[in-house]
């Protein structure tokens, strides 16, 4: 892990409007900034509530965004993007509606592909368009991030996109947004949020610049998200959630998450599942294997969520798993409705995931993966 003396790069939003409230901020930013084409890309319950925005000009809505998008749902996008001709693209949504809005805000009237630009720092700039994400749940952290990701149907691989020309103009964070947010949601949605958190704290790449960050965002999660599942009009705990998602999104730029979001990728690409469900099915799991390469930081997580534990791989996974199961969370894959039967294809994809299990703190084998899943049936 990273020692203070480790350089490392901070990447934010460049404008960041936080609080209750703070959604009508975006139409006044834009107005100033004289915009008048703007495209916001949503799911269909979001864009009927574009209004809390209040966005001046010529307004053109993409409502179609579905749930761990593909290329398909991005092609849809790219060609609403040039029809719209817009000056300002937003992502209003959760996290697939404003990883969407990255890409199209640097690959609509673009010559380069989808595939030109997976992988890290393949995008050309400058981009055309200033890019606004406004996000509506509180788990991903997208709004402040630089890395988009979607599902190639034919390989069931996530195609991730990472480019400092996707990083927001202006991040507007309003937890009012979140309160319409169903309690089994906000449950999956904030341990993922937690999971971020925690990945990056015990990372490979771990360093003391954003541990301040994972660390709060952890105890954010620890002391809000009950509360939110049992009453999803408390202000304080939803922007608690809010607080708690954008930090995990702070620590996804220099250290990314690892080994618990790369187990939890096949779920959602062969059995879409909710990548919060996935994650906060796995999470115990992998921290529990992982303790023994970071036993002190372990502890500090699960004090953080307000369990005291030992050391002990089987005392860590109890807490971790009662404090996801008493969300209400589904945590077992056969629940989830994965079959037996595709465990090993799971574990082959998940082993594939390279760019997130070389920064787990310890080797995770195609063995110790597959071990896992059965664990978790």
């Amino acid at each position: 892990m990273a020692s203070l003396d480790s350089p490392i790069t901070i990447i934010r939003p460049h404008l960041i409007e936080f609080g209750i409230g703070t959604a009508a901020k975006l139409g006044k930013w834009a107005a100033e900034k004289g915009y008048r084409r703007t495209l916001v890309i949503s799911d269909a319950f979001n864009a009927s509530r574009i209004d809390l925005l209040e966005l001046k000009g010529e307004v053109t809505v993409f409502a179609e965004v579905t749930p761990e998008p593909d290329t398909a749902n991005l092609e849809k996008v790219l060609a609403a993007a040039n029809g719209a001709d817009a000056e300002l693209i937003v992502g209003f949504g959760g996290g697939s509606a404003m990883d969407l809005a990255k890409l199209a805000a640097v690959l609509a009237g673009s010559a380069q592909t989808l595939h030109d630009v997976v992988g890290p720092n393949k995008v050309q700039g400058p981009r055309k368009a200033a890019l606004a994400q406004v996000p509506t749940t509180s788990g991903t952290g997208s709004e402040a991030g630089i890395r988009a990701l979607v599902t190639d149907p034919r390989t069931m691989a996530k195609l991730a996109v990472e480019s400092l020309h996707m990083l927001a103009d202006i991040a507007v964070i309003d937890p009012a947004l979140t309160f319409s947010v169903p309690a089994r949601t906000t449950a999956a949605t904030g341990v993922d949020a937690m999971a971020h958190c925690v990945e990056a704290f015990t990372n490979r790449k771990a360093h003391p610049m954003v541990d301040i960050y994972a660390i709060e965002g952890t105890r954010l999660v620890g002391k809000y998200l009950a509360r939110a599942v049992r009453d999803g009009d408390d202000a304080e705990a939803r922007a608690g959630l809010s607080l708690a998602s954008l930090y995990g999104g702070f620590c996804l730029g220099p250290v990314n998450t690892a080994g618990g979001h790369a187990l939890a990728y096949p779920l959602g690409t062969r059995w879409h599942v909710a990548h919060g469900a996935a994650n906060a099915l796995i999470f115990p799991h992998v921290l529990a294997f992982n303790t023994p390469a970071a036993p002190e930081k372990t502890k500090a997580v699960m004090a953080a969520l307000g369990r005291q534990t030992s050391e002990n791989t089987a005392s860590v996974f109890d807490a971790a798993y009662a404090f996801c199961a008493e969300l209400g969370i589904e945590m077992k894959l056969s629940g989830l409705g994965v079959p037996e039967s595709d465990l090993d294809a799971m574990a082959d994809d998940a082993f594939a995931i390279r760019r997130l299990l070389d920064n787990n703190p310890r080797d995770l084998t195609r063995a110790d993966i597959r071990s896992i899943y059965a664990a978790a049936f």
